[in-house]
């Protein structure tokens, strides 16, 4: 580590069997202060992500040996790593299939490079563990067995902890902020993602219908997270029903 610069360059790992495209990767990444690295199977982009500690991963869906989707799958498992997935196609099943699985964020392959930074930029600023501090908005919030600790984002059910990424925490977090007010999704959409999005962008359905099969929530009869039609979405103390 530089003694100028005390703070460690972001390890960023691209799994994608274009080797062109990730040597561009690392040419236009690597003077913006990132450390890139790369590997070109499935198989590897698993080993790899799981042997090290990486800021995020950039992750193709095409890949030989396991596919961008059973190597997503077999990541988080283990790990909450921050995941970009590239899709060449732009497919929406493919981009809600990913975000089931538990990708951060998509990103269509005739990608600009302006935008990959941005992405890049907006789901490891998510992943970002912040340091307990003194504050009444860091304190652990309590719904029914809920628990939620904004200063080491976690969160648990019972004496279950929740494994998370970094966007269902977001979420979760700010649902439980709004105090059983209804957040909208454009307002769930400006907290998570720091990007310009489409109006009819569905991702955030799509992540909170994840968020609600790890706290075993029937979405027909909610326990915690309620749909407002046509409104949007709010967290409800089951115990105050």
């Amino acid at each position: 580590m530089n003694p100028s610069n005390p703070h460690p360059r972001p390890r960023l790992l691209v799994i994608d069997d274009d080797r062109k495209l990730c040597r561009l990767i690392a040419a236009y990444l690597d003077p913006l202060g990132y450390e890139v690295d790369s590997v070109h199977t499935g198989p590897e982009g698993v080993e790899r992500a799981l042997g090290s500690t990486w800021s995020a991963l950039i992750l193709d869906l095409m890949l030989p040996g396991l596919d961008g989707f059973e190597v997503l799958k077999q990541i988080r498992r283990t790990s909450d790593v921050p995941v970009l997935m590239l899709t060449a196609r732009g497919d929406e099943a493919d981009r809600i299939v990913g975000l089931e699985l538990g990708a951060d964020d998509y990103l269509p392959k005739t990608f600009s490079t302006r935008e990959l930074l941005a992405r890049i930029r907006a789901v490891t600023r998510r992943s970002v563990r912040s340091q307990p501090v003194e504050d009444a908005a860091d304190l652990e919030i309590v719904i029914a067995e809920l628990r939620i600790r904004p200063s080491s984002r976690t969160a648990s059910l019972g004496a279950t902890p929740l494994i998370l990424t970094p966007v269902e925490f977001e979420l979760l977090l700010s649902l439980a902020k709004a105090k059983g007010r209804i957040k909208t999704r454009d307002h769930l959409l400006e907290e998570i993602r720091d990007r310009e999005y489409e109006v009819f962008d569905r991702s955030i359905d799509v992540h909170i219908s994840c968020l609600r099969k790890k706290l075993g929530d029937d979405p027909k009869v909610p326990r915690f997270i309620r749909t407002v039609r046509s409104a949007g979405y709010m967290l409800i103390n089951p115990d105050a029903e």
